[in-house]
């Protein structure tokens, strides 16, 4: 489990499943991944380009509230080959704009760091998502590469999709002493 300052972390169980289908049928929040709501009466989990959890997979977080237990979303830290990690993140709209996201990716960054290892963290998103790509920065992680989108047309995915990257040694420079 990770504890920030207003978050908890842990790792994600099959009694999260409803929260995790309720935040991704919120257009909104989906916007970036393929344009809207996902349809889980004909949408498999397994045949999308991007994850859709549902309470089983050893890379997920699930984030919740430290003062009350409420759902705020999910983060995920897959690992990408042996000392890489893609990190990733999905909050209930009503949790936008908080730095919740900011504060949730940044635990989960240091844990890849510091407990598992890792020597570099990737992450990314359509270039047209402000709100993801300022998360990214906020945490320390610079632009690496823009590349074609190639998933479904959404709005904006002309413009491709963004890589950033942080590595240990800079990580590690950003800490406190």
């Amino acid at each position: 489990m990770l504890q920030t300052k207003r978050l908890t972390l842990s790792p994600c169980r099959p009694s999260d499943r409803a929260d995790f289908i309720a935040l991704e049928r919120d257009p909104e929040v989906m916007r970036f991944l393929n344009g809207g709501a996902v349809d889980h009466a004909t949408t498999d989990p397994k045949d999308v380009t991007f994850l859709m959890p549902r309470g089983t997979e050893p890379y997920v977080w699930t984030a919740r509230r430290t003062a009350d237990g409420q759902f705020v979303g999910w983060f995920c830290l897959s690992r990408e080959g042996e000392a890489t990690a893609e990190i990733g993140y999905r909050l209930r709209r009503s949790e936008w704009g908080q730095g919740l996201a900011s504060e949730g990716a940044s635990a989960l960054v240091d844990w890849g760091f510091k407990v598992a290892s890792y020597d570099r963290i990737l992450a990314c998103t359509m270039a047209v998502n402000h709100g993801s790509r300022r998360v990214m920065e906020k945490i320390g992680m610079t632009h690496a590469r823009t590349v074609p989108f190639n998933a479904a047309p959404v709005p904006g995915s002309e413009h491709g999709e963004v890589w950033y990257e942080l590595t240990r040694s800079k990580w590690s420079g950003n800490q406190p002493s």
